[in-house]
Formats: C-alpha cells, structure tokens, sequence
C-alpha cells in the first residue's frame, strides 16, 4: 500500500492558482483600504506596521533586476547561430526590433492620450517622491548606452548599459560556440550552458518570489487606498483600458497593415492563428505556447517548418511587442500618477530601453512587471522602498495578470505575422492556405 504524501501547513497556499491568489491580494488590500480610509486616525499605525512586509517585497524584485537582465540577453543573443544570420535571419530580427520599437511608440501615444494616473498625486508611506527623474539630452542617452565600464554598470544597476554589453557579449559568444576551432567551439558551448543555467537559476527564483507577491500585493495597495481611498480605482481602469486599446491598435494597424503590403489577408490570418493567440492569452506564457504557435503556423498559416523552426522560437525570445505596449503605458502611468510626467528624452528613453529590453523579457508568465522595473531606472523613477514611485508600481502589479495576457497574445501573434512574412519574402510560404 502506498503512503499517500503528506499534506504541508502551506498546501492551501502554494497549491492554488497564483493568478487568483494576486487577484484576492489585490481585492483584499483595496478593501482593506478603504475601510482604514474611514478611520484616519489608524492609517499611520496601519502604514508603520505593515511597512516591512511591502518593502521586503519590492527589495526582493530589486535583486533580480539585473542578473534576470545580463543572463537573459547574453542567452538570447547567443542562441542567434551565425550560421543563421543569413537572410532569413536579417529579415526576422529587423521586423522584431522594429515593430518592437513602433509598439512602445504605440503605447505612448495612447498614455498621453488617456494620460491615466494624471492628477492622482500618489504619496508614498514616508512622503518620499522617489528620485527626481532627470531629462538627459538625446545624445546623451546614446552615449550612456555604451558603457566605459561594464562592471561598474553592473554595481550601480545601470540597465542601458547592462543591455548593451550584455547583447554585444551575446553575439561574440555565438560567433565563439560555432567557431571552426574544436577547443574553443567547446569552451563557448561550456560557457553558453552555464549563462543558460544561470538564466534558468533565476527565471526560478522569480517564481519563487512571485509566491510571495499575493502579501506584497495586499500590504502596497492597502496602504495607496487608505492614504487615496477610492480615487484610486479609476487610474487603474484607466492603465487597463489605454494598454488594451494600443494593443488592438497595433495588431489591427502594424500587423494589419504589414500583412496586406505582401498581400496576405488579415482575417485569413485571424482564423489560422487564433488557436494559437487564445492559447497565449490564457497561459500567459509565449513559451508555453511555442508548440501551438508552430502547429497553427505550419497547418494553418503554410509556414514551412525550415523557417518556422528558427522565427518562432527566437521571437518567443526576443520579440515582445505586446510587453513593449505594456511598458510604455505603464511608465507614463507612474510618471503621472507621482507627479513627475515624462519629457519629451524620457519617452525616447523608453522607447529605446523597451526596445532592447525585449530581447531579455523571459516568455513566462509575469516577466514583464520585472522588465518594468528596468525601465524606471533607466528614467530615473527609482522604485525605493516607502516611495510613491514604489506605491504606483504595486498599483501596476495588482493588474499585471490582466495586463499580461492581453500583452503575450499580442506578442505570440506578432511571431507568426513576422514568420509568415519572412516565408512569403523567400516564396516559401503555401499560398494555398491563404486563399
């Protein structure tokens, strides 16, 4: 007879849907909220008591900024095979970088459109505003991509630069792991494996902090509605319905559009890949979708699997337009919501941060709060512990779930449009599919 396992303290916790246990964090904190707004007297005493618990999580997504970021990219980059930067290759990563760089331009327009968070004047626990976001001059923000010393960018946190020496050791790498010397080939592969393993390390230790996200989430936005009461709801629909819409707009617009310059029908495409979008949408995760994507792309779309086994996989990598629609808006959200709204070298700041962040995203559910992170400190709204900036990020993870699986449809569906044009280029797409 065998011994059924025995059930932990903690079953009931670990053991249920993570999504649901946010949601509830989320609902909790906003009711709890509210009630202590009824009772000014014990806002104070609330805010001092739980402040640990709110700050201990923000520290914990700190800490894996930057290496989720360097080991990310370094693999994301390497696992390009010179040997595939051929045509193919070109055409495939020139259509990722630029949709990626026109969603974000996307998503910007429609927050300064809805400019959500405007007017809300968020305060953190200690009435810190976070520090002062500077506006660097645009050739200045290119300069500092470059980084003198990548080292001293890794101690300080600097992410642009981080990004930049991370792609740029990424790419030598490729070149290193494919070279024509055996010894050296094997030495590349062997330092490939460990970077791999390291990313990995870390993808597991954002899952693990992610189970302590429900508390996180409950004490943060506890302590927005007790000190903003109920003010606080309407930024929130306001964040959802801008990002919601830009996503439409670029699916419709970019992917529309790009589809019927080479002469390939927009609906016909809806109908073969809606399986695959669906999929994404609900798991939250491009990764896991990686098989349906390639099914719906080979069976329904005419993809030939010669292309679609090298497209796909690298753009349920580095392609991430819906996540870049998603940082754009929600850095003009925190940047309103604190009184601080974005200059003109912000926005472009993002746009290129976001961008390039996008080679890093990890393809699973919730990545994309971390990236946000990144991208905050690449304008100077650093997300302290006790800020207002820290306050409004909490804001933005309480709905990320939601946020996220608009973002990772829209980012699996830009994979198969970016295939199916890169077939037809090279006249290997089955056109008897599209008819």
């Amino acid at each position: 007879m065998v011994e059924e396992k025995k059930k932990g303290v903690l079953d009931w916790y670990f053991k249920t849907n993570l999504l649901a246990r946010i949601l509830i964090g989320l609902i909790l904190g906003a009711i709890v909220g509210i009630i202590l707004g009824f009772f000014p007297s014990s806002v104070k005493p609330f805010v001092d008591n739980s402040k640990f618990f709110g700050d201990l999580f923000i520290r914990l997504l700190k800490m894996i900024v930057v290496p989720v970021v360097l080991f990310s990219l370094v693999a994301g980059a390497a696992s390009i095979a010179p040997s595939r930067l051929g045509r193919v290759g070109v055409k495939i990563l020139v259509y990722y970088l630029l949709t990626s760089a026109f969603a974000v331009l996307i998503g910007l327009i429609f927050a300064n459109i809805f400019q959500p968070g405007a007017g809300f004047n968020v305060v953190g626990d200690a009435a810190i505003k976070g520090k002062e976001a500077t506006a660097p001059t645009l050739v200045q923000i290119l300069l500092n991509i470059v980084p003198t010393n990548p080292f001293e960018s890794l101690m300080k946190g600097d992410v642009l630069p981080i990004i930049f020496f991370a792609v740029v050791f990424g790419i030598g790498l490729s070149y290193i792991k494919d070279s024509k010397q055996q010894a050296l080939a094997k030495s590349g592969t062997v330092l490939l494996d460990g970077v791999n393993a390291a990313a990995e390390t870390m993808y597991k230790v954002v899952r693990g902090i992610m189970q302590y996200a429900p508390i996180g989430v409950f004490v943060l936005i506890a302590q927005v509605f007790a000190q903003q009461g109920p003010k606080a709801i309407g930024p929130l629909l306001m964040v959802t319905l801008a990002v919601y819409v830009a996503l439409i707009v670029h699916l419709v617009v970019t992917y529309g559009g790009l589809l019927s310059v080479y002469k390939l029908g927009f609906w016909k495409f809806l109908k073969g890949a809606n399986e695959a979008m669906i999929t994404a949408f609900v798991s939250r995760s491009s990764s896991a979708t990686l098989p349906v994507t390639m099914r719906c792309s080979e069976e329904n779309l005419g993809i030939p699997r010669s292309i679609s086994s090298f497209t796909l996989p690298l753009g349920a990598t580095i392609n991430m337009d819906g996540t870049a629609i998603y940082l754009g808006v929600c850095a003009m959200f925190i940047g309103f919501a604190t009184n601080q709204p974005l200059t003109i070298n912000q926005q472009l700041t993002v746009i290129i941060t976001a961008t390039l962040a996008s080679i890093g995203t990890a393809g699973v559910p919730g990545a994309g709060a971390i990236m946000l992170l990144m991208v905050l400190e690449s304008i100077g709204l650093k997300v302290t512990e006790g800020s207002a900036v820290a306050a409004a990020y909490a804001m933005i993870l309480g709905i990320d779930a939601l946020l996220d699986m608009g973002r990772t449809s829209l980012n699996v569906t830009g994979d198969m449009v970016g295939s199916a044009i890169v077939a037809k280029t090279e006249k290997e797409l089955d056109m008897a599919k599209w008819k």
